[in-house]
């Protein structure tokens, strides 16, 4: 009798996974820079199928009080022009979850959190670095950023009784030496706010990059594809 050779239970999900992997990418074309970028509904469709996770989700319907100051959605950014459509607030699934925690805690203390920015399609970034050719404020399309990931969300405090926002050391996109973390020139309560946005950041799975206060990754980012999807097919697929 041919012996049938026995595989470990371990190789078979390997050989299945890899499978999964590979089908999964050759769905995502490359452009230009020779990156992954999800471009259609149907592609996003697809990945939310194999993983819940993969999901884009607004974050107003999840956190319903959230504050949203979205500039992008105005000429009032450092580029001058209206980038988005209309103010909308997006993160992948396990983020956004991650998000909800940090408000709940914040509430805790008479504080929320205001959101100036998330999901990004990636199309955006690329009209950005038109302006801002510097890759501490701004993502090198060559590379994509992890806003474009939906992993990404640039936010701040706010004082929940009048609505304000808490002092930090600088206004959103300010690209200056004061935006960054080591930066200490600044008044106690300034230190202090940003400490505590911080803290409570890398105590729910995000971190910080060194050059923007108010900007957070979520630590999950690198499972995610690049996304150019517009916020108008967003909105149409609810």
């Amino acid at each position: 009798m041919t012996k049938i050779p026995r595989f470990s239970s371990y190789l078979v999900l390997a050989l299945v996974f890899g499978l999964s992997v590979t089908a999964t990418s050759q769905i995502i074309p490359e452009n230009q820079y020779g990156l992954k970028v999800v471009q259609t509904m149907e592609q996003y469709h697809q990945l939310v199928k194999k993983d819940s996770n993969n999901a884009l989700v607004d974050l107003t319907s999840l956190i319903p009080d959230l504050v949203l100051e979205i500039k992008y959605a105005t000429g009032n950014n450092f580029t001058g022009m209206q980038l988005y459509p209309y103010p909308r607030v997006y993160l992948r699934l396990p983020a956004a979850r991650a998000l909800a925690k940090v408000q709940k805690e914040l509430k805790k203390q008479g504080l929320g959190l205001k959101i100036y920015d998330a999901y990004r399609p990636y199309s955006v970034t690329a009209a950005m670095w038109e302006f801002v050719k510097d890759e501490n404020y701004a993502a090198d399309p060559r590379k994509g950023s992890r806003h474009n990931r939906g992993c990404a969300i640039d936010l701040t405090i706010i004082d929940l009784k009048t609505g304000t926002e808490i002092e930090m050391p600088t206004p959103y996109d300010d690209f200056t030496d004061k935006a960054h973390h080591s930066y200490k020139d600044l008044s106690p309560k300034a230190i202090e706010n940003r400490s505590l946005l911080l803290g409570m950041m890398k105590g729910n799975s995000f971190t910080p990059i060194e050059s923007e206060w108010w900007h957070y990754d979520y630590e999950g980012w690198l499972a995610f594809y690049l996304l150019d999807i517009n916020f108008t097919e967003l909105e149409s697929d609810k």
